[in-house]
């Protein structure tokens, strides 16, 4: 018999290929139970690395590498990467818990349209662990033969082994969990998709027993169906006989002898990448290609070698190659080939570097799982993909030609290890560097959808800009990079969200191009209000009712005058008969700006008088009224929950490259007006009938203020009352450079997005606020970041670091034209195309503009 067994396994026909499909007897959380064994099964978290920084890469592939060495050794694994098609739906189900405010349903459903349209995937990463045999192979297949010719077959699983198998389950649990994949058991509902997939049924899943588990009848359904094999592909089909899917599974039978991480050797994340071109009946001759993405699945069974084993494999082969060099040496060959000296020498090395260092070796059997509900030419146009795509780094893949049916009962979980003649052996290192977890990954965990991932892998962005100071956590978001970009838009898309959380949202629209954000507000229900300032607002925001420490506007009152003041009088010193001014109207009692005004025109000193007669005359105007006129008792905003957007008619603000001693009389009264709307914004955000309310103040073109000494202070003070308030604060900027030399402000940062900026200077800055490395390679990156293949501008395109510091580009979408229509005030928006031909980009590109 044993005879009879290798010669099999030599001709290829090992007894492995014979054996039934796995019977499934129990599926639990983390737990997938068959009649030959126990499996354990953990849902693994990816790794952000499409930006990650080559040193920290390098750090987390030694950290799997050390667990695959040791806390995976010895067991049977089997690693699975799988796709399922976003339910939007299930947004709608997570609205009702987010939203509360106007007509939030009718704004969930429009994201849900949209998120239909861009049709992303999913990726799962799913890990395996043969945990105990339960029968051997033999007897098991015996006795259900047995009952089942009787009709006694049964699926049961004993509560006390249920109860064993999950201690162990738990046990190997809390040791992969503190790894960075922060692996969790799968719940019974997400292996019971995995196992039914197989079916590509659409039949409801079974719920679990009251222990737990799913067994019995509810099991076998999962797996009602057939397959039927042919010589390069397999054809599901459903009940009534028509076929529902095609797929073909591929081999991995050639790798080059060395592979590199970045870049080709992260051979399992690169499933992702792989795209190609659908048959399409209906394209004319002027549209464009539709380019679309293959997502081929991923199982690979392997073992890690236990040291002592790999060293023995490792001088077996040595053995061998020096057998042979001394036997071509004694013929008349003369000398050895190339490929078998250099075999000797590689074991030799690997073997001491095992004993050296902490290697070993791991054998592992790739297969690569392409599937169709298309037809069999589609199914082999995506073959053909993933053939060419690991040609172009080197890896032969081929059709398992005459083995669909091994290969693919290969792939089913609870199964086993039927084409052992397909596999590789390679050291940890080199398994780990495929990086099959890596790929992109950034925003909130929950929240608001904004937008959509564009790295390696496909998936949602969140992002909640009241979910910092929720947490008690840093409370700032930043929008930095050239204008027109789409950071605005970005902003607004935001804050809307925020309005139907049932937050108080104040926007200082600076620009005057926040007024879309009202309109949007109000056509969904929100209680949103267009204020702009003037006379009839004078006082509101004086810094003397702002900022309730005398202290602080002690120093913050005299600079914004400062400002204000016109610049030959600055030069004569007028600063100091206004210090003194202050001092006196604070001893005074009871505070105001326009005291300290008054006091100046009454002053006996000359210059002081002609500082208070220029200050009062500002004071007129409607930009000077709001921070140093006599209050005119008019209240601006009220307390309650909604969208409040405050412009500022008259406003005009310097660049940021211009120098302040050439601003005009208008730009120096515009920052000053500028520093009090802030303070107002923030500290009506703190109000006592505030509390307890989710809160966003959004305040745009902040470089204006981080070009003077005075606003880089101020606005640094402004961050931290705001993280002191509860108060989300929102800010956009062209200026990284100074905004990254305000610690007060960085250290308050929760989420950036950058957006393109072309000065290595700024780019610098804003690689330094996004936690990229130094260098040119990031430079490019940011120098292309917003631009399209054909150069055009691609809006709302940026890249975005979270709270956790992770880092990839991402791209903000506006769900429709009318939205569009509403939050823009530019009357040439409404020119796109009504199919976009990549609907992943057509819309969120155009609508950005």
């Amino acid at each position: 018999m044993k005879i009879g067994k290798s010669i099999g396994r030599f001709l290829g026909l090992g007894t492995e290929r014979a054996l039934p499909p796995p019977r499934y007897e129990a599926v639990a959380d983390g737990l997938i139970i068959t009649d030959t064994a126990a499996e354990a099964w953990f849902v693994l978290s990816g790794s952000n690395t499409d930006l990650m920084a080559e040193g920290t890469r390098d750090a987390e592939q030694d950290v799997i590498a050390s667990v695959l060495a040791r806390t995976l050794a010895g067991f049977d694994c089997h690693l699975k990467v799988l796709w399922s098609p976003l339910n939007a739906e299930e947004y709608l189900q997570e609205t009702e818990q987010l939203f509360s405010a106007g007509q939030y349903r009718s704004w969930a459903q429009l994201r849900v349209d949209r998120l239909d349209m861009l049709d992303l995937p999913s990726r799962h990463l799913l890990l395996g662990v043969r945990m105990a045999e339960r029968n051997n192979q033999t007897k098991a297949k015996s006795r259900a033969g047995f009952q089942e010719a009787l009709g006694l077959g049964t699926r049961q699983v004993s509560y006390k082994e249920l109860a064993r198998f999950d201690a162990l389950t738990r046990r190997l649990g809390r040791q992969l969990e503190s790894t960075p994949w922060r692996a969790q058991p799968a719940t019974v509902e997400m292996l019971a998709w995995m196992i039914a997939r197989e079916q590509h049924r659409s039949a409801v899943l079974p719920a679990a027993n009251g222990d737990g588990a799913v067994t019995g009848a509810k099991l076998a359904q999962l797996t009602q169906g057939r397959v039927l094999p042919y010589p390069d592909h397999l054809r599901i089909v459903d009940p009534r006989g028509q076929v529902t899917a095609w797929v073909s599974v591929l081999a991995m039978t050639g790798f080059p002898e060395e592979m590199e991480t970045p870049g080709s050797g992260e051979w399992l994340r690169a499933v992702s990448e792989i795209t190609y071109i659908p048959e399409q009946d209906d394209l004319d001759g002027g549209g464009q290609i539709p380019v679309v993405p293959v997502n081929p699945e991923v199982s690979v069974r392997f073992e890690v070698m236990h040291k002592r084993d790999a060293l023995k494999a490792i001088d077996e082969a040595r053995r061998l190659a020096k057998e042979q060099r001394q036997s071509a040496a004694k013929h008349s060959a003369g000398e050895a080939g190339r490929e078998i000296e250099e075999t000797e020498q590689v074991m030799a090395d690997l073997s001491r570097d095992m004993k050296r260092d902490d290697v070993t070796l791991i054998e592992d059997h790739p297969r690569i799982v392409v599937t169709s509900e298309a037809g069999l030419d589609d199914l082999r146009a995506k073959v053909d993909a993933v053939i060419s795509h690991y040609g172009g780094i080197g890896i032969e893949v081929v059709v398992g030609s005459d083995e669909q049916r091994e290969l693919w009962l290969e792939t089913q979980p609870g199964d086993q290890l039927r084409v052992a003649d397909l596999g590789h052996t390679r050291t940890v290192d080199a398994f780990a560097g495929s990086w099959f977890w890596g790929g992109a990954q950034v925003g909130d965990d929950t929240g608001p959808i904004v937008g959509y991932l564009t790295g390696s892998t496909p998936g949602v962005m969140r992002n909640d800009v009241t979910a910092g100071s929720e947490r008690g956590d840093a409370t700032t978001s930043a929008f930095i990079g050239r204008s027109g970009r789409g950071k605005t838009t970005g902003m607004m898309l935001s804050l809307l969200d925020a309005g139907f959380r049932e937050a108080f949202v104040l926007a200082l629209d600076f620009k005057g191009d926040l007024g879309g954000l009202v309109n949007a507000a109000q056509a969904y229900g929100l209680d949103a209000q267009l204020v702009q300032t003037g006379t009839h607002y004078a006082g509101v925001a004086d810094l003397f009712r702002m900022l309730e420490e005398d202290e602080r506007a002690q120093i913050e009152v005299p600079a914004q005058l400062g400002i204000a003041l016109p610049s030959h009088l600055r030069v004569r010193g007028a600063e100091t008969p206004i210090q003194k001014a202050v001092n006196q109207v604070i001893a005074d009692g009871q505070p105001a700006t326009w005291k300290v005004v008054e006091r100046l025109r009454n002053s006996d000193d000359p210059l002081a008088r002609e500082a208070g007669e220029a200050l009062y005359e500002l004071s007129l105007t409607g930009v000077g009224a709001p921070f140093m006129g006599r209050p005119s008792g008019e209240a601006m905003l009220s307390p309650k929950p909604g969208l409040w957007v405050v412009q500022m008619p008259g406003l005009s603000l310097p660049d940021s490259d211009s120098d302040r001693e050439d601003w005009n009389v208008t730009q120096r009264l515009s920052v000053a007006l500028m520093h009090s709307m802030i303070a107002y914004a923030v500290t009506t955000a703190g109000r006592k009938d505030l509390r307890g309310m989710r809160k966003v103040v959004a305040v745009p073109e902040v470089h204006v203020l981080t070009a003077t000494r005075e606003g880089s202070a101020f606005l640094q003070y402004i961050a931290r009352v705001g993280r002191a308030l509860s108060t989300a604060l929102v800010v956009d900027t062209q200026d990284p450079e100074s905004l990254a030399g305000l610690t007060g402000l960085v250290e308050q940062l929760t989420t950036v997005f950058g957006f393109q900026l072309t000065t290595p200077q700024q780019q610098d800055a804003l690689a330094a606020l996004l936690g990229l490395p130094d260098g040119e390679h990031t430079r490019r990156l940011i120098q292309a970041i917003g631009v399209q293949a054909d150069g055009e501008i691609r809006h709302g395109h940026c890249i975005t670091r979270d709270r956790r510091f992770a880092c990839a580009t991402t791209q903000f979408d506006i769900p429709s034209i009318e939205l569009l229509e509403l939050l823009s005030t530019t009357p040439t928006i409404g020119r796109f195309a009504a199919e976009p031909d990549n609907p992943r980009e057509g819309l969120a590109q155009e609508a950005m503009a």
